[in-house]
C-alpha cells in the first residue's frame, strides 16, 4: 500500500484535477505525481516529449529506461516499460540481458553497448570517463547524447518517486499509454 494516498480524479481539485480528467489512462504514478500540483502538468509534458519527440530512437530510449529501472530498483517503471520496450521493437533477449545487468551481451550491437556503458556511468557516477563518452558520441549525435541524459534523469526521478512512496504497481498498460499520449492536451 502506498505511503501517500493516490489522488482520486473525482475528488482532486485545481490543476491536478484538470490534468487527471484529460488522461484516459490514470496510472498510479500519475495519481501520485499529482500531489505536486504546480509541477504535475510540466512533468507530464517533459515525460511526453521524452516518449514522443526525441531524435533518440524509441528502442534506445526504452533500453535506457529499463537500465535505469534495473540499476535504481525502479520496479514500477520496469513493470510498465518492459511491454513498451517489446512494443516498440526491442528484442526480448535485450530486455532479459538488461534484467541481469549484462550490457555487453551479444544481444546488443556496438552502438547500443556504447550507449548503455555511457548510461551506466551517468546513473552510477554522474561523470562519464573520456573513453566511454567518445564511444557513445561516435554513434550518437550531440542532441542524442543530451536527450540520453534527460531520459536517464527523468526516469531516475520516476523511480525515486514510486519507490520512496511505495506506489502500488498497476497492471502494465503497455502501448496503450503510448498510443493515448497527447502532451499538448495536458
Amino acid at each position: 500500500m502506498a505511503r501517500l494516498p493516490l489522488l482520486d480524479p473525482e475528488t482532486a481539485t485545481g490543476d491536478a484535477a484538470k490534468v487527471l480528467e484529460r488522461m484516459p489512462t490514470r496510472l498510479n504514478i500519475f495519481r501520485m505525481m499529482a500531489h505536486a500540483e504546480t509541477n504535475f502538468r510540466h512533468v507530464l509534458k517533459l515525460g511526453g516529449s521524452i516518449l514522443s519527440e526525441q531524435k533518440l530512437g524509441a528502442c534506445e530510449r526504452e533500453l535506457l529506461i529499463l537500465q535505469v529501472a534495473n540499476l535504481q530498483g525502479g520496479e514500477y517503471e520496469w513493470n510498465q516499460h518492459d511491454p513498451i520496450a517489446i512494443g516498440v521493437g526491442v528484442p526480448r533477449a535485450q530486455v532479459d540481458a538488461l534484467a541481469t545487468g549484462d550490457i555487453t551481451s551479444d544481444a546488443f550491437n556496438a552502438a547500443e553497448q556504447a550507449l548503455l556503458a555511457f548510461s551506466k556511468q551517468v546513473i552510477e557516477n554522474v561523470r562519464v570517463d573520456d573513453e566511454t563518452f567518445a564511444a557513445a558520441h561516435s554513434h550518437y549525435s550531440d542532441q542524442e547524447i543530451v536527450e540520453t541524459i534527460f531520459t536517464i534523469g527523468f526516469y531516475m526521478m520516476a523511480a525515486r518517486l514510486t519507490e520512496a512512496t511505495e506506489t502500488d504497481i498497476d497492471p502494465a498498460a503497455g502501448m496503450k499509454v503510448m498510443n493515448e499520449l497527447d502532451k499538448d492536451n495536458l
